[in-house]
């Protein structure tokens, strides 16, 4: 009769074997054969190249095959598929499947085999990543690109630390359950109308509820609308939320704030830094830059920097990012610094992992950076927030307010994001429609269209929108917003009665 498979020993003593229990393989398979109704649960974890033997891993690929047609997977139902396998062949053909049933003792242990023969498999991919990792950097021959190679590495990593993440993504509707009444807690908590991590402004939580963890929001609009100034608003907005909560005593899940990773492709850390200081001073971003401020503003800027040293937000400004390097390194700061947002500005910016060429190629590399970024939103389970830049047709439009078909490159942005909002700002083109000033001598027309603009500038000025163009969760629509141009600050609207009384 035949034995149960065992490999031979490594031809030098000194050379180790992979880690593997081919006995424990056999048991398994001798299982299930016995009893179908152990694949339920094992078929989740356990896939066939899970096994070390190829042969039995092309067993129990026919075993769960069998299974999934509702039929018996035994001895005799599994014989006419092996019947010309080579490997069979050499251990007595098909009466091997017979001898693997031989101990029914093993179905007590099964789900304790199926546990071994699967961390073994990771131990297994873990050898394999730290020998290309060696091969790799051992390897001089190509364009030396160390970076590159550790980006590389830590994706391999993290896949084999993730490798056992499917089997606990279904859950039941007592679960699911749960969650969504955890949600409504932390809404209520908050004060009613945010359920994700704060934006900062009352009238977009109210609209959209926060942004919501696993959904990828973009951001879009027109060159001069305001985008960047918005996403780092939300972002300090954000993370002083969450050090504000963590010092009233509130845990961190339980916030409405969050640590915040800023990937900035467009602008540099320092940049960014002067827009929040700026922000948070009250001191104009150019002035600033320029050096053009009183003591006492320096005074000011001095003691809003010390506040905002401890602010949890991480900035990357590495410029020509790969959305593979840009998902390496948000996972890497997920697991280090805890973060529960993430900000890219902006999406045109990244690469893909293809070759570029050809305006075909780039609606592809757009579509698979949008899904980079829905699949990283989902599996670090935090809200992203993606800058867009939109195409020319705006400006050709008598009414330049944005439309979800104005997204440039690829319609799959639209469906792969969970909210689409554009920043729309009609001062900015009030202004840039500024006539003549009128002379001493000018035709009353000109008067008249000068203090027309006057008017219309008046009626604009500070003056943003919000335009919820999608949303997964509730409705579309607009919200009306503040901006400070001088120091890139967006905050909440004060209706009529309330507006502010200087005029520009």
């Amino acid at each position: 009769m035949a034995e149960i498979l065992r490999l031979a020993e490594p031809a030098e003593t000194g050379a180790p074997s992979l880690p593997h229990n081919v006995e424990a393989e056999a048991a398994l398979l001798g299982a299930l054969m016995i009893d179908n109704r152990l694949a339920e649960d094992i078929q989740m974890k356990l896939r066939p190249d899970h096994f070390f033997e190829p042969l039995h891993g092309r067993i129990y690929e026919q075993i769960l095959k069998l299974i999934d047609r509702n039929m018996i997977a035994s001895p005799v139902t599994l014989r006419p598929l092996f019947e010309a396998d080579e490997e069979m062949k050499e251990l007595g053909g098909p009466a091997y499947l017979a001898q693997l049933t031989g101990s029914g003792a093993a179905i007590i242990g099964a789900r304790d085999f199926a546990g071994q023969i699967y961390d073994l498999a990771l131990l297994r991919a873990l050898i394999g990543v730290g020998r290309e990792m060696v091969e790799s950097a051992l390897d001089t021959s190509e364009e030396v690109d160390p970076k590159g190679q550790i980006e590389q590495a830590e994706a391999a990593l993290y896949r084999v630390a993730e490798e056992g993440g499917g089997e606990s993504s279904t859950k039941s509707f007592a679960e699911a359950t749960h969650m969504a009444v955890q949600l409504a807690e932390k809404a209520l908590n908050t004060g009613g109308g945010l359920s994700g991590v704060t934006t900062g402004l009352t009238g977009v939580n109210a609209k959209t509820g926060g942004l919501h963890h696993s959904d990828l929001v973009i951001l879009a609009g027109r060159p001069g609308m305001g985008k960047t100034a918005l996403a780092t608003n939300m972002a300090f907005n954000a993370a002083q939320r969450l050090v504000r909560d963590l010092e009233d005593g509130i845990a961190a899940e339980k916030s409405a704030g969050a640590a915040v990773a800023f990937f900035s492709l467009e602008m540099s850390a320092d940049q960014l830094a002067t827009r929040i200081l700026a922000e948070a001073s009250g001191i104009s971003g150019e002035s600033l830059r320029m050096g053009k401020i009183s003591h006492q503003d320096f005074r000011n800027l001095a003691r809003a920097a010390a506040d905002l040293e401890g602010l949890p937000l991480y900035i990357d400004d590495t410029p020509g990012l790969t959305i593979a390097a840009l998902r390496t390194r948000a996972r890497r700061l997920k697991r280090q610094r805890g973060i529960g947002l993430i900000i890219v500005d902006y999406l045109q910016l990244l690469q893909g992992t293809g070759k570029a060429g050809g305006d075909q190629n780039r609606v592809q590399e757009i579509s698979e950076i949008s899904r980079g970024l829905k699949t990283l939103a989902k599996e670090l389970n935090v809200p992203v927030l993606a800058l867009s830049q939109l195409s020319r047709a705006v400006e050709q439009r008598e009414d330049k307010r944005p439309q979800l078909s104005d997204l440039r490159e690829s319609g799959s942005i639209e469906q792969d994001a969970d909210m689409v909002w554009f920043v729309y700002r009609e001062e900015y083109y009030v202004a840039s429609r500024e006539p003549k000033r009128p002379m001493d001598g000018d035709d009353a027309k000109v008067f008249e269209a000068y203090e027309q603009w006057q008017r219309d500038m008046e009626r604009v000025y500070q003056l943003s929108e919000l335009i919820v163009a999608k949303q997964r969760h509730g409705s579309t629509g607009k919200v009306k917003m503040k901006f400070e141009s001088k120091i890139t600050r967006f905050s909440d609207w004060a209706e009529e009665g309330h507006l502010p009384e200087i005029r520009g």
